[in-house]
């Protein structure tokens, strides 16, 4: 997908209250920019490190610019990251609809945010008349400590540990399920839950994917224009689970 246009690079001087980072532009202009992401940011809210932000002319926001892309160390030089969390939902309706991801092919409708389970939305239902119904929960991942591997999450995570017992419930219906994490980066070939930040939500993936939860990680092709979900990389789940196609 196209990211919002003009983009302007900037430094970043802080992150804080967690919707707010304040940067200083290449052109040498301060900004405050909106920080869509909740979550910790760990290793790309660091003061110094090179930040995109796009731009709106809508009068009815209190802050014009929102933090999109943030740079770290890559293979080529500099990498970017994606760090807006409402990206990744956008990125995978567009990837089914496509066909990209091709263990969840073959559906004939695609539905977001519809109730299951106790209280809860899933991020996408997809239903078919001549196979159960998929229900699939998107998670987003820019969190890398080690070269190449990509983990989650970098915070407590209670939410996502839920969904994943949600999903379970699902499997244990006769429908299926999964869980699709989007790596908006381009360095990772490989991924792991981070079970020193939240053993619960280790543990709760691991039980799972034991219990019929399909884990699904996607890898993304990274520009200043554009973001789009590119390759499937490796975890240490239980394939036996996946139903292709």
């Amino acid at each position: 997908m196209l990211l919002p246009q003009p983009m302007a690079r900037g430094v970043i001087v802080q992150r804080y209250k967690r919707f707010f980072v304040d940067l200083v532009l290449d052109d040498g202009r301060e900004v405050t920019a909106h920080c869509p992401n909740p979550g910790a940011m760990l290793g790309v809210n660091l003061p110094g490190q090179g930040a995109w932000v796009s731009w709106s002319d809508d009068p009815k926001r209190k802050l014009a610019a929102t933090l999109q892309l943030v740079e770290v160390p890559g293979p080529d030089g500099k990498g970017l990251v994606g760090v807006n969390t409402h990206l990744p939902n956008k990125l995978v309706a567009e990837a089914l609809l496509s066909g990209v991801i091709p263990e969840l092919t073959g559906y004939a409708s695609i539905r977001p945010e519809v109730k299951y389970a106790a209280a809860s939305r899933v991020d996408f239902l997809l239903t078919d008349p001549e196979r159960p119904p998929c229900w699939l929960e998107v998670k987003n991942c820019h969190f890398s400590r080690s070269k190449g591997l990509a983990e989650f999450p970098d915070c407590m995570a209670a939410r996502s540990t839920r969904h994943l017992s949600d999903l379970s419930s699902m499997v244990a219906q006769g429908d299926r399920a999964a869980v699709l994490f989007v790596v908006q980066r381009d360095d990772c070939e490989e991924f792991k839950a981070a079970e020193d930040i939240d053993p619960a939500f280790a543990r709760g993936l691991a039980a799972a994917n034991d219990a019929g939860v399909e884990v699904l990680v996607y890898a993304c092709d990274m520009s200043t224009d554009r973001v789009r979900i590119s390759h499937r990389i490796s975890g240490p789940f239980n394939e036996g689970t996946l139903q292709n196609g």
